[in-house]
């Protein structure tokens, strides 16, 4: 492969479409697809709205044998099982893989299955995707992070520069880091701050912005997250937390967290991938996390009240 001509996103929710919008206004629709089968597949099939445009994005179904040069994961973490058996047929010998999922193990999961020589490490930062049904708005695209676990400038693997290439082509916003482990770990802790917090507030960007006892329970649930980085090798300071925080304060104040959204429509959450990790990996490492465990509880507990909600 000497470039990258057809890419295949498996997850249209408010990132997987913020994104193949703008990569569909570059690349040939016959360059694009979305895996997906039932009533997602009719659903997009029926056109996705992105910033009041609606996209008819071509669907591949998970038993069509229709190779990708690049495939993007962008599930919610408890779907990446069955996303990743629906791809199976859309993914060849060369074909790069993406996963732009919350958390810090979804990377390692895709590479038990499909080998760890061809997934990059990626994390989505500054987005400020809101989705409602089949409707996503968003003012800022952001940027994808992404590479190797390590990148040096002038010796960018094949598969780097192969991905730097076609997102420069498709006008996607991208950066590469030199510590991708690092990036996700700082991604990690931000989210486990803010999505936690939006959560249980139900508020958007702007209340974790202005409101200084909001702010803090996102600092406190940061810290923890950092030390617990520290203790699995991921070297964050309070640089990252001041850098997260200053990411946090350039977004749309009107903005949501994709948990808040959740939350909010009572869908299934992805507490069990800040809090719940978190955790498990205080435990592990002897570390408190109370503030986390806190916040994880409240969002189970809100979960599990959607049932008694008019």
């Amino acid at each position: 492969m000497d470039r990258i001509k057809t890419v295949a996103f498996v997850g249209l929710g408010a990132v997987g479409a913020s994104y193949l919008s703008r990569i569909s206004e570059n690349i040939p629709t016959g360059g694009i697809r979305v895996i997906a089968s039932g009533g997602r597949a009719s659903r997009i099939r029926a056109g996705i709205c992105v910033n009041g445009k609606k996209y008819f994005f071509p669907v591949s179904e998970p038993d069509e044998s229709n190779v990708a040069d690049l495939v993007i994961f962008a599930v919610k973490n408890y779907h990446l099982a069955e996303a990743m058996s629906d791809a199976r047929n859309q993914i060849g010998p060369e074909t790069i893989i993406m996963s732009m999922l919350n958390g810090i193990t979804s990377e390692g999961l895709i590479a038990e299955t499909y080998g760890e020589d061809r997934v990059l490490f990626s994390i989505v930062m500054g987005l400020d995707a809101t989705r409602e049904e089949d409707r996503t708005v968003y003012s800022s695209l952001g940027a994808i992070q992404f590479g190797e676990a390590v990148n040096k400038e002038g010796a960018y693997s094949r598969n780097v520069l192969l991905v730097k290439e076609f997102f420069e082509r498709a006008g996607v916003p991208y950066e590469i880091h030199e510590d991708m482990k690092r990036s996700l770990w700082r991604k990690f802790m931000l989210n486990a701050g803010v999505n936690q917090t939006s959560a249980v507030l139900r508020c958007p960007y702007g209340t974790i912005q202005k409101v200084p006892e909001a702010r803090a329970v996102v600092r406190a649930a940061m810290e923890e997250a950092r030390l617990i980085a520290l203790k699995e090798g991921a070297a964050l300071t309070e640089e990252d937390i001041a850098h997260a925080l200053a990411a946090l304060d350039g977004l749309s104040p009107g903005g949501k967290t994709s948990m808040c959204q959740d939350v909010e429509a009572r869908r299934k959450t992805e507490a069990d991938t800040f809090g719940g990790a978190l955790a498990e990996l205080g435990n592990k490492h002897g570390v408190s996390v109370s503030v986390n465990e806190t916040l994880f509880r409240l969002i189970k507990a809100i979960e599990a009240a959607y049932a008694y909600m008019q």
